[in-house]
């Protein structure tokens, strides 16, 4: 299937969703946010998400971003994607602890799964600066250092042409963006990547046939694991709460974003709460010693599926995530990285050791693996168009 026809056979069904039933009646607010709703497909528990007024969503700028998605044009060398470090199966993380750039630079940082970011209040894994996915998605693509898509300043113009001298890539930027005569622009490809970004909505796990009212949707022991996870024992719900499962979310009809950035006692190198030079959080954007160790929680959905764990992916299952915090944090005996983060002054009060028993961790881990949505990484809607 070409770039053109597929795209319009996506725009239609789109168009259909958004289209069903009549907006006549409606007043121009609600009508808005009926046809938000349809673009996203939302489930009836979630709210709408914030969405940049410069930036509106419609069905052909969300087609155009997932094409562009996938398409490894978009990378200097022509090498990788958007895909290639954020997959379906994987929902939309990598299974690696931390991925390699087009030109083959190492880079330091997990890739965090892409599920429901359009409610994320700030992006990466500690920035308090790129509130919006179109402050983010340029750093990928554009930055360069470290490399990671490459399209620096040197060669953006040559990577752009690739879209604006194709014929059907022309058309539908045009299309995505009617109201523009500038042809290709890095704005555009990010504004619709962005777009596409924020329809991976993941709503269909058990734990959501639970929350809308299926009290068979969990096992016994996943309901116990929830019980725990919602208790003052071990806390999660702090961090990892709401229908979210994070602290660092932001919709609608919220008049605030929440900047939310932890120290969980990872490392302490220095006996005095330091992390490892090559990260050290939210700090290396602030030079503020408190915030060494700062990194936001992400999201827990699908949390099965995105490991391995933590900022560095240094901790390699979920159940040794769970342990970690029972834990108060982490013990290196030895090596560079030496120290005992359960000794961190600046690790946050809400991690703590605690007396745990197995079978809690169990039931904890099983309520994590319920927040799997298998419907959200089987989408034909998400997959990769240039595979077909």
């Amino acid at each position: 299937m070409s770039v053109r026809s597929f795209t319009c056979l996506f725009c239609l069904v789109i168009g259909a969703l958004a289209c069903g039933g009549s907006d006549a009646d409606m007043p121009d607010e609600d009508a808005q946010q009926a046809t938000t709703r349809a673009l996203l497909d939302l489930p009836d528990h979630f709210e709408l998400p914030d969405i940049p007024e410069g930036n509106p969503l419609n069905a052909s700028k969300i087609a155009l971003g997932r094409l562009l998605f996938y398409d490894v044009r978009l990378s200097a060398n022509g090498t990788q994607s958007c895909g290639s470090c954020h997959e379906q199966s994987s929902a939309f993380a990598d299974g690696v602890r931390t991925p390699v750039g087009s030109t083959g630079t190492p880079l330091v940082r997990n890739s965090q799964g892409l599920a429901n970011v359009a409610y994320m209040s700030t992006l990466t894994w500690a920035a308090d600066t790129l509130p919006t996915l179109e402050d983010q998605i340029p750093i990928p693509v554009a930055n360069d250092n470290p490399i990671e898509l490459g399209v620096t300043d040197g060669v953006r113009d040559e990577v752009l042409a690739r879209f604006d001298d194709d014929p059907e890539y022309s058309a539908l930027f045009d299309e995505a963006f009617p109201e523009s005569e500038t042809g290709v622009t890095l704005e555009k490809v990010v504004f619709a990547l962005a777009s596409f970004c924020r329809v991976l909505i993941s709503g269909s796990s058990p734990y959501d046939r639970y929350v809308r009212g299926d009290r068979d949707a969990l096992t016994q022991q996943q309901k116990e694991g929830l019980a725990l996870f919602e208790g003052e024992r071990f806390e999660c719900f702090h961090c990892h709460g709401g229908v979210l499962q994070t602290a660092a979310y932001h919709d609608a009809n919220r008049s605030e974003r929440r900047f939310a950035f932890f120290n969980t006692g990872l490392y302490n190198v220095d006996g005095e709460g330091g992390f490892p030079e090559v990260d050290q959080g939210l700090y290396d954007l602030t030079f503020n010693p408190d915030h060494r160790g700062l990194f936001r929680p992400p999201s827990l959905r699908n949390v099965e599926l995105t490991g391995p764990y933590m900022h560095d992916g240094s901790i390699p299952t979920l159940r040794e995530a769970v342990e970690h915090y029972t834990k108060g944090g982490r013990l290196i005996e030895s090596g560079p990285y030496a120290g005992d983060g359960r000794l961190s002054p600046l690790k946050s009060g809400l991690v703590r050791n605690f007396e745990v028993e197995d079978e809690e961790i169990d039931a904890v881990v099983a309520f994590l693996e319920s927040l799997t949505d298998r419907e959200f990484i089987r989408d034909p809607a998400f997959s990769d168009p240039w595979a077909n």
